[in-house]
């Protein structure tokens, strides 16, 4: 368990988040996403990749209590270092990413599924950004990217999801299939893809990554300059605390620990 990542025959990879019991990943599996992303898209032999994930849900943010039971800085700051570093890794990849979503897709979820070429989705799927409840803001820039500009709004103000089929309707996800057929749903656009020249996809990822209106990457670090704000007020920090003692298992897009939470 933890990332799992295959090469077909045919050049589809596929990179699978399995780390239970809710894929909320720690910053050591950020780290390894990112980096699998990347060394992928640089294999001549890899056509398209598919990322997914096994078990209850697609990704729940980051493991919040590996932050809060951790002494010091570290984790939390690993964490937002982490989540940036894999999404990028999705959005630079050489190759066109086709993110299969199954279940909950939330806090960095969101930056990894924003960040994808194409999306599809199983018809229990939801979408959301529960960063204010965590005392935390981050992968808006994503969300945007998704929902509309005011649904993105109302989404990060009351941590309110969206469905698969409101994605659907918006034009984010391209289909919206039965959990058990959503792989087959995303081998199947990824062969598309990996039946067309390797040479001229390349170049149209690259392509399409220079015309986007805004840089995706600058936008999500400045998203997380507020998040370091919000952890030296100390209102983080007793959220997250919050949070864990709940008992909840979901994470967030990425946090830093206040002055008030180190031991």
């Amino acid at each position: 368990m933890g990332i799992e990542v295959s090469i077909g025959a045919d050049g589809i990879a596929e990179v699978v988040q399995n780390c239970p019991p809710v894929n909320a990943l720690t910053v050591a599996e950020w780290f390894q996403l990112g980096d699998e992303i990347r060394r992928l898209g640089a294999d001549r032999s890899v056509r398209a990749v598919i990322l997914r994930s096994e078990g209850r849900g697609f990704n729940a943010g980051v493991d919040i209590k590996e932050m809060q039971n951790t002494d010091g800085f570290d984790a939390l700051i690993g964490a937002n270092k982490g989540c940036y570093h894999a999404f990028a890794a999705v959005y630079e990849c050489e190759v066109p990413v086709i993110a299969a979503v199954a279940g909950f897709c939330v806090g960095g979820g969101i930056g990894l599924v924003g960040n994808a070429d194409v999306i599809v989705a199983s018809d229990d799927a939801f979408f959301g950004l529960p960063e204010v409840d965590r005392g935390a803001l981050g992968a808006a820039t994503h969300l945007s990217r998704l929902v509309p500009q005011h649904k993105m709004r109302e989404m990060v103000y009351t941590s309110a999801n969206a469905t698969a089929q409101q994605l659907h309707a918006w034009g984010s996800v391209a289909r919206v299939v039965p959990r058990d057929e959503l792989l087959a749903a995303a081998r199947e656009i990824a062969g598309n893809i990996a039946a067309k020249s390797p040479t001229v996809i390349r170049a149209a990822k690259e392509s399409l990554n220079g015309i986007d209106l805004w840089d995706v990457k600058k936008s999500y670090r400045f998203e997380q300059g507020f998040t370091f704000e919000l952890n030296l007020s100390g209102v983080a920090d007793e959220l997250r605390d919050d949070f864990v003692a709940e008992g909840k298992s979901a994470g967030s897009g990425g946090a830093t620990k206040s002055e008030k939470g180190k031991k």
